[in-house]
């Protein structure tokens, strides 16, 4: 069950958290504590509280889903999908959602022709151009940073293991961890429940239209993002976030 870490093991080394990245074997939302900043400091920040998209945020996976998304789709129903099709609900229904849109009749074969192309690719990945500086930025003026998700936890590990990010955040939120995904603002009240934080002290950043009314939803500042490939401005702007940024250096002007 997810919950805070007891004060009596604060001091321990917690799974999945840690220069090693997650493990795999994570069943529910994860949350860690670091040293106290001071009051003064966190006082003086618009946001001390900033929750993160995954999928073209912060990793740059959109060439990456795309491609096993044409894979399976080919495979099992030997046809060609537009890719506007089947990236349309990147984001924020779950693989299974998004493959009985495509043929409810073949979900399973779909699900399981996917995740054997995409799995091996996670070797691949590569955070997105800046955000490895930005979030470290955030980190290091003792903002808490969070993680809400439509991956599944043990595949926010996968990308972990590849890219030393793990050690940035104090909450990950994945698809498994709630009963509703974006646009519900469930994962998002999730993250600020683990963080001990309310609303109006955070701001949500993500690259889908999905993130922005899960955002605007939970009651916390929407922060559109357009370098992740996978969504148009213009459908994310049609949401109405509180701002929009084309860079990852801009967020700090922002947040």
């Amino acid at each position: 069950m997810a919950g805070r870490v007891p004060a009596a093991e604060a001091g321990a080394p917690r799974p999945g958290f840690g220069g090693s990245g997650f493990t795999q074997q994570r069943p529910s939302a994860s949350v860690r504590t670091r040293p106290i900043v001071a009051l003064a400091s966190i006082n003086s920040m618009r946001f001390p509280v900033v929750l993160f998209d995954l999928d073209g945020t912060l990793i740059d996976s959109g060439a990456m889903i795309l491609a096993s998304f044409r894979h399976a789709t080919r495979t099992v129903l030997a046809r060609e999908i537009p890719d506007e099709a089947l990236l349309a609900h990147v984001g924020g229904a779950t693989l299974d959602d998004q493959m009985r849109a495509l043929d409810p009749t073949r979900v399973d074969d779909l699900v399981a022709s996917y995740r054997e192309h995409n799995l091996p690719l996670h070797d691949e990945l590569q955070p997105c151009a800046g955000v490895v500086e930005a979030l470290e930025r955030l980190h290091e003026e003792g903002r808490r940073l969070g993680i809400v998700t439509a991956k599944r936890q043990v595949t926010v590990g996968l990308a972990f293991r590849v890219l030393p990010l793990a050690h940035l955040f104090d909450a990950v939120v994945a698809s498994d961890d709630v009963e509703r995904n974006k646009p519900y603002p469930d994962g998002i009240l999730r993250a600020l429940e683990l963080l001990d934080a309310r609303p109006d002290e955070a701001a949500c950043v993500g690259d889908s239209p999905f993130d922005v009314e899960a955002a605007k939803r939970a009651g916390v500042y929407a922060v559109a993002v357009g370098w992740g490939g996978i969504h148009t401005r213009e459908r994310l702007e049609a949401t109405g976030p509180d701002a929009f940024v084309e860079r990852a250096e801009e967020l700090l002007g922002r947040l």
